[in-house]
Formats: C-alpha cells, sequence, structure tokens
C-alpha cells in the first residue's frame, strides 16, 4: 500500500505543474484574443476615418469644380445660356446673379456636409442669405430642380427647410427677419 500511495503522490507535482501550465496558456490565449479584438476595432474606426477623409476630400473637389464652371458661365453670356434651366427663362443679368446665387447657397450645403458649420448654423446663414431679393428669385426660380432630389438626401432636407423659413417669412408681421423660423435641431 505504501508504493501506491507514493505512485499517486508522485504524479501530484507533475499534474499541478501540467495543469497549471494549461491554465497559463489559456490566460495568454485569452489576453491575446481580447487585444487582437482591441486591434480589430481601432483598425476599423481609422478605416472609417480614411474613408471620411477622402469622402470629404472628394466634395471638396467637386465643389471647386462646381465653383469653375459656375465661373465660366458667369464670365460668358454664352456658356450661361447652357445654365438657363429655371423655370422662368431668365435675362443674361438676372441669369448672372442666379448662379451666383446657386454658388453661394452650394458653398453653405457643402459646409454643413463637411460639418464645418451644423444644422443650426446653416439655417442661421440662409435665413440671412434668403433677406435677398434675388436670392429669393432664384430659390423660387429652381423649385423644380430640388423637386427632382431624392428622398432624404441633405439637399432635399435642407431645401424643404428653406421653403419652409420663406413660407414663414412671407407670413411674419414686423421687420424682425432674424427671429423668424424655428432653428432645427442637430
Amino acid at each position: 500500500m505504501a508504493t501506491q500511495k507514493r505512485g499517486v503522490r508522485g504524479l501530484a507535482a507533475p499534474l499541478a505543474a501540467g495543469l497549471g501550465l494549461v491554465t497559463g496558456a489559456l490566460a495568454a490565449l485569452t489576453a491575446q484574443q481580447r487585444a487582437l479584438h482591441t486591434l480589430h476595432l481601432r483598425l476599423d474606426r481609422l478605416e472609417e476615418r480614411v474613408a471620411d477623409g477622402q469622402r470629404h476630400a472628394n466634395l471638396a473637389n467637386q465643389q471647386r469644380l462646381h465653383w469653375e464652371l459656375l465661373s465660366k458661365a458667369i464670365d460668358s453670356p454664352e456658356l450661361a445660356e447652357v445654365l438657363d434651366i429655371f423655370e422662368v427663362p431668365a435675362a443674361p443679368q438676372k441669369r448672372r446673379q442666379y448662379l451666383f446665387a446657386n454658388a453661394l447657397y452650394t458653398n453653405l450645403l457643402l459646409s454643413y456636409r463637411l460639418g464645418n458649420i451644423s444644422r443650426d448654423e446653416f439655417f442661421g446663414f440662409i435665413r440671412g442669405l434668403i433677406q435677398n431679393p434675388v436670392v429669393r428669385e432664384y430659390w423660387h426660380a429652381t423649385r423644380g430642380q430640388r423637386a427632382t432630389l431624392p428622398e432624404g438626401s441633405d439637399e432635399a432636407e435642407l431645401g424643404r427647410m428653406v421653403d419652409e423659413l420663406l413660407r414663414q417669412l412671407d407670413e411674419a408681421d414686423g421687420d424682425e427677419w432674424w427671429v423668424v423660423g424655428d432653428a432645427p435641431r442637430d
């Protein structure tokens, strides 16, 4: 009997050591999995930021191209005729003014899309801009174009917001235009 007990006791130490080794290996594996998961999350966030940066760069390049084309049309009555897609045909001077109003609006829209201004700031800027009668005429002359915008797009939503603001301004009593309309919530 003494021999049997000694044999079992002799296995206890190697068994405990093996169990400790397995436990340590499992702990190390778990720590590596956590670290790997954290790295994957960081990589995903980095990829999202890179994609956002590329999207912003693309929008900025599109804005630059838009301005170059509008500038050519503003400087050339012949080219401006190509862009006369307003609900009522515009005389050359009015068309140039409309094209410039389009450039101003598009600049605000891009600033909003890039996150340079909030929706509330966009609202404030546009509320000031539409005090100009030419800008209001432009807005009404381009109603049909805005009607073709995809539902739910930034531009369609902001266009409806401007339409509502214009309605409220037309109905308002008084000269305090800067307090008319409810600023949207971001």
